[in-house]
């Protein structure tokens, strides 16, 4: 969406104006003054174009050694936190606002014959720096790697860890990880830092002089010449002054303003079509030589927890937010510091190996597919990184794409898919992988209902023949009743239930699940006829629990009934209360109804039902359960 411009007003147009005016003169002043008949002579003279050329070699040994040593501590700033990081950033910023000649003498009492380091250098190696050619590449290197280094970092900064996570998930090394995932996703920050650098070490003229000297052919390179050439012959030397500034005003309209080279946003592409290729009805095949890898993991720290799990099961892990679910994939990767997971798959203890060596393939809610691959490369990309021939690892990946409904889209980027279309390929991405554990994080949360709804049933039909174990976390009570074998329940870390999706269902031990489930959830204490709930009132059941004990009352929405006036005959539960809020359900009306002397309730009506009692918010209800519709779980 663009941004409506207004005009400007007057107190600061004029300024901005007079701004633009003050950086423009000087321009205009090189153009006016050049003479343009002259020009080619100028240019084409046996000392400018030594300077150029010597010139073109200092400033691109510059980028090179810019390249070796900026990349690796653009990375260590943006990644890593150690002792004295501040420090270290503002050492690679300081070139920037020193003086230039400045620069240079500290250069001289540091590599120079009688500095630090230089007497060292020429009698172990006979190396020499100041009034030599490396001089002058170290020179530029100095005042022009800084650029290199905010600008990658910038980028890197912008990178989500998720991208290298899934990567490291799929078996990539971290070297694999940062030369195929991290590099090519920052690529633009790292083009932009580099044009910069070469842009001012091509320009640097302070540095130079001070520290490598002025000789013809070895450091004099073309600001230094400008610099002679105004004493004797100012024509040329404004000559060669527009040739400095025509390449550098090309490098920076060719950058339009990309200094941090921030990775951009990537539209997805939309198609009212999500699977217009039919998924083919076939089984997973067996894992690799038939192995079945079950689960024993022991999770310490933020979780606690023990989780076993039998091959082929698929476990839904619920809980309201920062109950420890995404904690728990983490610890189970190898990839957070809250938790750590002793982790058996199989007979094999994985739990001291990196990420990339467990076999456990994480699937982000967002997929996390590598935007500059395809959809066929991001599916072997697992394959390959496991050492597998490249034809070989695309024939595979080609096959689970086909699988699952997508093998159409092999030659299309991430961004030219629907949501769909993509959370099938990074399904198909990390099953190729061929991992022994696979965990999921809310894969369906960002699709719409119908789509949803198919890729649900595909992700249950592949997941039957998986030969691990699958952890699904979800917010979705569809989905975890319709994909999984068991329903993990956390809270603060620690499972309050596990168990399969009808006993969950049926005796939630969470009011968080309870109202996931659409239920009304009543914590509070039990008492001799039924329950004490902690919100205030009492509610009779007809089964209770010990007294005294700590329970939950679960009534179904739909054994709420709703009256105008206060009802007569078997209820033994009936409240006062207020319409708060009528939402539409489907086919029928959810009404929640507040009361001083019970907590809220939701009853589940028809839409004639409304009609008739004229329902609408603030209305005066009351509201009435049978003893018969309660049911208490203990805590």
């Amino acid at each position: 969406m663009n941004r409506p411009r207004g005009r400007a007003p007057l107190v600061l147009a004029l300024p901005a104006l007079l701004a633009v005016a003050f950086l423009l003169l000087p321009l205009a002043g090189i153009l006016a003054r050049t003479s343009w008949g002259e020009l080619g002579t100028h240019l084409t003279g046996e000392g400018t174009t030594r300077a150029l050329t010597l010139s073109l070699i200092v400033s691109g040994w510059a980028l090179a050694l810019s390249l070796v040593l900026g990349v690796p501590l653009a990375w260590l700033l943006a990644r890593v936190d150690f002792p004295g990081k501040v420090f270290v950033r503002s050492l690679v910023l300081l070139p920037m606002v020193l003086p230039p000649t400045v620069g240079g003498v500290a250069l001289l009492l540091g590599f120079g014959r009688r500095g630090l380091l230089g007497p060292w250098l020429e009698d172990w190696f006979g190396i020499t720096l100041p009034f030599h050619t490396s001089g002058a590449v170290l020179a530029a290197t100095f005042v022009a790697m800084p650029f290199l280094v905010i600008s990658l970092e910038g980028a890197l900064g912008g990178l989500r860890p998720r991208y290298e996570e899934t990567a490291a998930s799929l078996g990539a090394s971290p070297v694999r990880v940062f030369f195929t995932v991290t590099l090519p996703m920052v690529a633009p920050g790292l083009a932009a830092g580099a044009a910069l650098t070469w842009a001012r070490a091509l320009g640097e003229f302070g540095a130079t002089i001070t520290f490598a000297g002025n000789l013809p052919g070895t450091t004099q390179t073309l600001p230094l010449q400008v610099y002679l050439l105004l004493q004797d012959d100012p024509e040329a030397a404004t000559s060669v002054s527009l040739l400095l500034l025509v390449i550098a005003m090309a490098v920076l309209l060719a950058l339009r303003g990309r200094w941090t080279g921030r990775p951009p946003e990537r539209t997805r592409h939309e198609t009212g079509d999500d699977d217009p290729a039919p998924v083919r009805e076939q089984p997973l095949p067996e894992p690799s030589g038939g192995a079945l890898w079950p689960l024993h993991a022991e999770v310490t720290g933020f979780d606690e927890l023990t989780l076993d799990a039998e091959a082929g099961t698929t476990i839904a892990v619920v809980g309201p937010n920062g109950a420890g679910k995404t904690t728990l994939l983490r610890a189970l990767l190898g990839l957070t510091p809250r938790a750590r997971a002793r982790l058996l798959l199989g007979n094999t203890d994985v739990s001291a190996l990196p990420a990339h060596r467990r076999g456990v393939a994480w699937v982000p809610q967002d997929g996390a597919l590598f935007p500059h691959l395809s959809t066929l490369a991001n599916t072997a990309y697992g394959l390959r990184a496991q050492g597998v021939p490249r034809a070989e690892a695309r024939r595979t990946a080609q096959e689970w794409l086909d699988r699952l409904g997508v093998g159409h889209l092999a030659a299309r980027r991430p961004a030219q898919v629907s949501g769909g279309q993509a959370q099938r390929v990074a399904l198909a991405r990390a099953l190729a992988a061929r991992p022994r554990l696979l965990l999921l994080d809310e894969p369906l949360a960002a699709l719409d209902q119908t789509t949803r709804s198919r890729v649900r049933h595909t992700l249950r039909r592949h997941l039957e023949g998986f030969g691990g174990v699958c952890l699904i976390v979800t917010h979705d009570p569809v989905e975890a009743v319709a994909l999984a074998d068991r329903v993990l329940v956390l809270e603060d870390g620690r499972a309050l239930q596990d168990a399969p999706p009808a006993e969950v269902t049926r005796h939630p031990r969470s009011p968080w699940v309870a109202r996931m489930l659409g239920r009304n959830a009543w914590p509070g204490t039990a008492t001799a006829d039924g329950l004490e709930p902690s919100g205030g009132g009492h509610l009779v059941a007809a089964d209770p629990l010990p007294a005294g004990a700590p329970a939950l009352a679960v009534i179904a929405p739909e054994a709420v009934s709703v009256h105008r006036e206060k009802p007569g005959g078997s209820p033994r539960n009936v409240w006062p209360g207020t319409v708060r809020e009528i939402t539409a359900g489907g086919s029928r009306l959810r009404v929640l109804v507040g009361s001083e002397h019970a907590p809220d309730l939701v009853a589940e009506i028809t839409p004639q039902a409304a009609a008739e009692l004229s329902l609408a918010d603030g209305v005066a209800v009351w509201t009435s359960v049978k003893a018969t519709e309660v049911t208490l779980v203990a805590l």
